[in-house]
């Protein structure tokens, strides 16, 4: 082993032995070491609450997609004109629903790393 790396591994040995002892012996390096490690938590709960917000956000998009599209299709062949209003309206809410759902999912995919629950879809179709 050469001289030069003889040096530099006992200068990183030395460096680690005073951050270890600083972290465990002195009480400012504690609570640093503390302060890090809660700062650690927050942001995974920050994460999981946003994970959270997003999957109940999808949810109930997809619930008024689909309150919509029975609508819908329940009056949509009616022969009563203020039922075919009806289902005009609800084609209209449920495919405005659809292009936010899907927007919404395209910016937020990275929430889920590929882990997408059952009950959320990717995309909703269009009603035509």
């Amino acid at each position: 082993m050469s001289k030069t790396l003889k040096v530099l591994l006992s200068i990183i040995g030395i460096v680690v032995l005073v951050a270890l002892l600083y972290f465990t012996l002195t009480p400012s390096g504690r609570a640093d070491f503390h302060e890090w490690r809660n700062s650690l938590k927050e942001t995974d709960e920050q994460a999981y609450e946003y994970q959270k917000e997003v999957e109940d956000t999808c949810r109930a998009m997809i619930s008024s997609y689909n309150s919509d599209k029975l609508i819908y299709q329940q009056y949509k062949d009616s022969e009563k004109t203020e039922e075919v209003s009806w289902a005009n309206n609800a084609k209209i809410r449920a495919n405005q629903t659809a292009s936010t759902y899907n927007n919404y999912v395209l910016k937020n995919t990275y929430v889920w790393k590929e882990n997408v629950p059952s009950d959320i879809f990717m995309i909703l179709a269009y009603i035509e």
